[in-house]
């Protein structure tokens, strides 16, 4: 018993660490917005830690959230006539909608989805399809645009949208994606000198790693013991 509660303690002092951490973070992130006046960018960042921080607890609010943000950021895309950007959220608003029917129907019976592994073979093949989708984006973007990081930039997209695919089941090596993601994220930004967005993508770094162990709990507890 006392080795739970310390066991518990830990937990939390752990999650509130990880909280911290990624509002210091936010806030940054708002201050630097703030000066620029773009109240959508600051809303869409704030909906964004929100969605992951709901996301780590599995929270099905976690989706109508992030359709809001997909939204958000679509317009800001739009308007900043990125236009490749802004049609990649559309695909994002997709992801959202079946997440949520997902997390709530498919489960056994219909019934809420629970967190699982992924399988060997699923792991194989979404592994191609991510290598031969990179290749084909970054080579279109190093020799039909003027793109910076076509290939690392491609890497990022391609993981993302598997990531969310895959959080969407509930597989609980999304996260180990979403890991690198945000690691290829920062070091993109970085290259960029979009120290805000950097900021914010190390604040779902955070949110990640967390995410990994409180879903990992939930698996152990769905295991026969």
């Amino acid at each position: 018993m006392e080795a739970k509660v310390i066991e518990s303690k830990r937990s939390t002092t752990l999650k509130m660490l990880a909280l911290t951490v990624c509002l210091g973070l936010a806030s940054y992130v708002l201050i630097i917005q703030a000066d620029q006046h773009n109240r959508l960018e600051i809303v869409g960042t704030i909906l964004g830690l929100v969605s992951v921080w709901l996301t780590v607890r599995q929270n099905i609010w976690c989706w109508p959230t992030g359709i809001i943000m997909v939204a958000l950021y679509a317009v800001i895309f739009f308007r900043a006539k990125l236009y490749a950007d802004a049609g990649l959220q559309v695909v994002y608003f997709v992801l959202q909608i079946y997440g949520w029917y997902e997390w709530l129907y498919g489960g056994k019976d219909h019934g809420e989805l629970e967190v699982t592994r992924i399988t060997l073979r699923l792991g194989v093949w979404l592994s191609v399809v991510a290598a031969a989708a990179t290749a084909l984006m970054g080579y279109l973007l190093a020799t039909r645009t003027d793109a910076a990081l076509p290939y690392w930039d491609s890497t990022a997209t391609v993981l993302s949208l598997i990531a969310q695919w895959m959080l969407a089941r509930k597989l609980i090596e999304n996260w180990f994606v979403w890991i690198t993601v945000d690691v290829l994220s920062i070091g993109i930004y970085r290259a960029k000198e979009l120290y805000p967005t950097m900021a914010l993508y190390a604040a779902f770094l955070v949110l990640a790693v967390l995410g990994w162990i409180e879903w990992r709990k939930s698996l152990r507890n769905l295991q026969p013991a």
